[in-house]
């Protein structure tokens, strides 16, 4: 697997082995300055090369996902994102899992390799029916960081139409190599003056009754879906994960491509 393998899916390579004592010419930034704190002396981190890279696909199946302007909606998008993935992951050896959130766990597939793995994911985003309309990134990313402890390639498919998460995906950020995939529609952005008319709120249910065409309503409304998306895009920066928006109505795979060029470039670089 090292060497001549050559993935899509690109990590550090490295993985944190075990502590030995500082000898002379060790590089000093290795050094594990917690256990030297203890006073037994200097302690230096040891690490092994990955054998195989390890990927986690984490799907945002709420309720708030079943919107699109065209054929697909947000969760199609997703779910076909998810089983490219894995067919690409089997193919190229890497072991890939799943797990499929809403405001709980309501599909988790343990990390396997194979193209076996890969038609089980298919079958079970094709077959899914989730038991929560509602959305709850913080819950579904504990439990992610709670499920993968090995440092992983974390691919968070989302629209992140929620509050409240930033810190955990701060964690995640920093314990994974991460990247974030946003499902955007264009109802979402360019929301049509229509007059007073329902809105029904698909996480809770609530009818309400808006003014579409008021401009208090529209630049509330516009600045806050602004507003979120702004923050996983600073979030992302900040930790250095990798961030790809991409449209209901358009063609995602040439994105993804570019995505995993981009990746497999800066990995050269830094190597």
């Amino acid at each position: 697997m090292q060497g001549d393998f050559n993935s899509i899916f690109k990590g550090t390579g490295l993985e944190f082995d075990d502590v030995r004592s500082y000898q002379y010419g060790d590089d000093v930034r290795s050094i594990d300055w917690n256990v030297t704190a203890k006073g037994h002396g200097t302690f230096v981190k040891t690490y092994r090369e990955e054998k195989e890279q390890s990927v986690f696909l984490m799907l945002d199946v709420s309720a708030s996902q079943t919107i699109g302007t065209g054929k697909q909606q947000k969760i199609d998008v997703g779910k076909e994102i998810c089983g490219v993935l894995a067919l690409s992951a089997a193919r190229q050896q890497s072991q890939i899992g799943i797990i499929c959130i809403s405001d709980q766990k309501e599909k988790y597939i343990k990390p396997a390799k194979g193209i076996e793995q890969a038609y089980t994911i298919i079958k079970a985003l094709h077959d899914l029916e989730p038991k929560s309309t509602k959305t709850n990134l913080a819950t579904g990313i504990r439990l992610t960081l709670d499920i993968i402890k090995r440092r992983s390639i974390i691919l968070l498919i989302s629209d992140f139409v929620d509050v409240n998460y930033e810190k955990e995906l701060a964690m995640l950020a920093k314990r994974h190599d991460l990247i974030v995939i946003q499902l955007l529609d264009l109802r979402e952005r360019k929301f049509p003056g229509l007059g007073i008319v329902p809105i029904l709120d698909k996480e809770s249910g609530k009818l309400v009754w808006i003014n579409t065409s008021g401009d208090e309503f529209q630049k509330k409304y516009f600045a806050e879906y602004a507003d979120n998306q702004n923050s996983v895009v600073q979030i992302c920066q900040k930790y250095q994960a990798n961030y790809l928006a991409i449209q209901t109505n358009e063609d995602y795979v040439p994105q993804l491509v570019n995505l995993f060029r981009l990746r497999n470039k800066t990995s050269k670089k830094s190597a």
